[in-house]
């Protein structure tokens, strides 16, 4: 079975709905749908404070170095007007690394940003087989 190796975006303030991509992804895998890796950045450290220009430039870096190595990155599209300027990073990497964009349309929601939208290989809503078909389809 194929191991997907995977990039979630995602805020730690917001993250109820990284947190259930992961669950989905982990019953698929104990499903035998798929098996996974997550490339995703873990809680950054409390020193780097992404409001400072260093501080900004590392977090940068870091998302870069989890990005390159993932051929998959799911983008929540929900969280895009409050973290907009990261979502737009990790959505410019991750064209400018030619990865599979995944755009998950949060619960109820009908509208998507369009950066997203006009990025995304696969747009999905959400839903676990959805999200799932997106990724064995990648």
């Amino acid at each position: 079975m194929k191991n997907y190796h995977i990039f979630i975006s995602h805020a730690w303030k917001y993250s109820e709905h990284y947190n259930k991509i992961v669950t989905w992804l982990n019953e698929a895998n104990a499903e035998g749908k798929l098996t996974w890796s997550n490339y995703s950045v873990p809680s950054h450290d409390p020193l780097i404070d992404p409001n400072t220009t260093i501080g900004k430039a590392k977090l940068k870096s870091l998302l870069k170095q989890q990005i390159s190595p993932a051929p998959i990155v799911i983008i929540l599209s929900g969280m895009y007007t409050a973290h907009s300027e990261w979502i737009d990073y990790e959505i410019n990497t991750a064209v400018e690394l030619n990865k599979y964009i995944i755009g998950v349309k949060p619960w109820g929601q009908e509208r998507v940003p369009l950066k997203v939208s006009i990025n995304a290989d696969a747009m999905v809503g959400w839903n676990k087989d959805s999200v799932i078909n997106a990724i064995l389809n990648s």
